[in-house]
């Protein structure tokens, strides 16, 4: 069984960074295509980054284009998501997902596509 779990959120100020991870457990990260989403009080689940597995090319969503950059080490079987100039909107529970091999692109964000989903780590952005 496949398990997710991701770490490294918190509590920071306005324009600070985070680098979130996500860690694989229970098969190779290598197989699998990842993603990152999140998910703010009262608002829809909203993808914002992932990662294929064939090329590790990552895709970006509007969300936080350009603040954010994803990476995939798979001899630590991690995922890793660099948050930068985080503002106060970025505030919300982060999860990461996967899904076995690649997707086709139409599904890069869309919660059904993924088949397993960490628990999730809160990132609070205030002054």
């Amino acid at each position: 069984q496949v398990q997710l779990v991701e770490s490294g959120g918190g509590s920071v100020q306005p324009g600070d960074s985070l680098r979130l991870s996500c860690t694989v457990s229970g098969d190779a990260l290598s197989s699998y295509f990842i993603g990152w989403f999140r998910q703010a009080p009262g608002k829809e689940r909203e993808g914002l980054a992932c990662v294929t597995v064939r090329t590790g090319r990552p895709d970006y969503n509007d969300p936080m284009k350009g603040r954010i950059t994803i990476s995939r080490d798979n001899a630590k079987n991690t995922v890793y998501l660099q948050m930068n100039d985080l503002k106060p909107e970025d505030t919300a529970l982060y999860y990461c997902a996967a899904v076995f091999q690649d997707i086709d692109i139409p599904w890069y964000y869309r919660s059904r596509a993924y088949d397993y989903w960490g628990q999730g780590t809160q990132v609070t952005v205030s002054s």
